[in-house]
Parts: structure tokens; sequence; C-alpha cells
């Protein structure tokens, strides 16, 4: 079973950054994507950017410039640095891990990002 564990969230000013990271247990084999979504109230899950195992990203428009995503593939750990942050950036976030081979995905329960004005 594998088990997706979020941490780093939390209240930061406009301009300001956080670091969010995710910890993957379980038996995880071949390729697979790591990755952010997140959740504004009212509104539906988008993604946020996503890592493959090789090391190729892909960024929200919205988030391009400011938001890095990387990978530990040993320690089966994904980060966001989240610079420059704004107000409309506020929204649960979660870690999501995509395997391929079986197009199954696995969720994080979520961390909550709040970026005041």
């Amino acid at each position: 079973q594998v088990q997706l564990v979020e941490s780093g969230g939390g209240l930061v000013q406009s301009g300001g950054s956080l670091r969010l990271s995710c910890v993957a247990s379980g038996i995880i084999f071949g390729e697979n994507i790591m990755g952010w979504y997140r959740q504004a109230p009212d509104k539906q899950r988008e993604k946020v950017a996503t890592v493959t195992k090789g090391g190729t990203t892909n960024y929200a428009d919205s988030v391009k410039g400011r938001f890095t995503i990387s990978r530990d593939n040993a320690k089966n750990t994904v980060s966001l640095q989240m610079n420059s942050l704004k107000p409309e950036d506020t929204a649960v976030y979660y870690c999501d891990l995509y395997l391929p081979y079986s197009t199954v995905n696995y969720w994080g329960k979520g961390t909550l990002v709040t970026v005041s004005s």
C-alpha cells in the first residue's frame, strides 16, 4: 500500500516563500510521476507541477518562474519550493504519485497554504 504524507504548509504573507515536502512509502517500482496539485475553496483541483522519475518537469502557467519542483528518487520524496507567493496561491496542496503502467493515482491528505495580502 502506497502512502503519501505532505508537510510544510502554513500561513505566509504575499511575496513570501514556502517549501512543501512529500514522502512516499510502500512498494513503488518502475516509471512514476510525482507532482503537486491544489484545490482552492469552491474550485476544482488543478495541477501545479509534476516531475518524472527522469527529472522532466511540467508547470502550470500560473506558477512558472515562481515555483520549483524537485524529487529525490532514492528517498521517494518530492518537494515544491514556492517563491513570490500570491493570495491566489491559497489552497490545499496535494501530493500525487502516478503510476503509468497501472494508471493508478495515489494522493496525500493535503496541506493548507494560506497567503495573506
